[in-house]
């Protein structure tokens, strides 16, 4: 007999996971802070890979959803000096393993996949606290209450659940994204939108960077890296986009103006996003009854794996719990026993890139990762 799975967190992660619980006949809940599927912003665009993402779509029996929603030639990849100059210029030729597809579109097709009522909307966690014998109570911030006989933590890098199991807090990792968009960028700006071409673009520097994908039609979404403290942010008046847009252009003074534009020019009020990690390895001893996945569990600085991290552990516990009806101690241990390498190799690559600050370094690890991707028959 399995046990009823309390899940806190909708995220791609947490969805996956009711998803393949679904799919095997075990019931599951999910509690989610947000009022309702379009009470927020989903967020841009993301590259799904046939490694990991995709495996833990043909677990959720979604792969023909997800082909009817990828976005064709975003593979393509361009590595731009800060001068403007094209150093990669690599085509999308429908042969790579990474396809794009929207944030918001995935999660839709992981929400209508599952009964109705299983995501509770509106329950934000307040506390949760052991009971004893592998059960848990969670609070919500309106005073309701809920038992878990299996409580899953996949709500992010600032779990609620996590301490439960551990007392790892994310840290600053010293950079922060600041987030613009660009409507129209085919018509209004022309000289952006060609050297964003028609999939992604890096423009890396030491101590800053410029990423810009093409979203649907002309809509360029960027995001702008800088390695400084908090406090360097947080004396930024981010509601006054004017002022904020030209002050982080002035980080960027000399580069080529088909970049800057990409700052300067938003048609959005720019969103600071700092960036935060657990510590590299960061895993736990078993606890009756609880367990974490995706950013809860391994928050890190990843080369695009964070979804995909996440929907795997979704899928391998989903999986794991089938397999071990009426012993979810041994369904858990064993989800564990494979998650916590997989992150920690994962965050160890990420680290890598942060240290990568030249275009010349990006396109040797782009052309490494190529390779090894051919070696693997992807």
């Amino acid at each position: 007999m399995h046990t009823r799975v309390t899940i806190i967190g909708a995220g791609l992660g947490g969805l996956t996971l009711a998803r393949v619980l679904h799919v095997h006949g075990i019931q599951a809940t999910v509690y989610e802070a947000e009022s309702s599927p379009t009470a927020r912003t989903q967020g841009g665009l993301l590259d799904i890979h046939d490694y990991n993402g995709q495996l833990a779509l043909k677990a959720a029996d979604l792969m023909d959803e997800f082909h009817a929603i990828v976005l064709e030639g975003r593979q393509a990849m361009r590595v731009i000096d800060p001068d403007g100059t094209v150093l990669l210029d690599r085509a999308d030729d429908g042969t790579g393993g990474r396809p794009e597809v929207r944030r918001g579109e995935l999660r839709r097709i992981l929400l209508d996949s599952l009964p109705a009522g299983t995501v509770r909307w509106g329950h934000k966690v307040s506390s949760v606290r052991a009971l004893g014998e592998g059960r848990h109570e969670v609070t919500f911030a309106d005073g309701g209450t809920v038992v878990a006989g299996l409580l899953v933590g996949a709500d992010g890098a600032w779990s609620r659940v996590r301490p439960l199991l551990s007392d790892a807090v994310p840290e600053y990792t010293g950079t922060s994204f600041v987030e613009t968009y660009l409507f129209d960028a085919d018509t209004r700006h022309p000289a952006a939108a060609k050297a964003v071409g028609g999939g992604a673009m890096i423009a890396p520097a030491p101590g800053r960077q410029i990423f810009a994908h093409r979203e649907s039609g002309d809509t360029l979404h960027a995001y702008v890296a800088l390695e400084k403290p908090q406090d360097w942010f947080a004396a930024i008046d981010f509601t006054d986009a004017a002022a904020s847009l030209r002050l982080i252009a002035g980080e960027f003074d000399g580069w080529a103006p088909e970049l800057t534009t990409l700052i300067t020019d938003s048609d959005t009020v720019p969103v600071p996003r700092p960036y935060h990690a657990l510590p590299t390895g960061h895993r736990w001893d078993r606890v009756p009854g609880v367990t974490l996945l995706g950013d809860a569990a391994h928050l890190s600085v990843t080369k695009g794996e964070g979804a995909n991290l996440a929907m795997l552990d979704g899928a391998e516990l989903g999986r794991a719990l089938a397999a071990h009806p009426g012993d979810t101690e041994a369904a858990l241990t064993e989800y564990e026993e494979a998650m916590f390498p997989r992150s920690t190799e994962a965050a160890r690559d990420g680290a890598e890139i942060l240290r990568i600050d030249t275009a010349q370094g990006l396109i040797a690890m782009f052309r490494e990762d190529m390779s090894d991707e051919d070696g693997k028959g992807r």
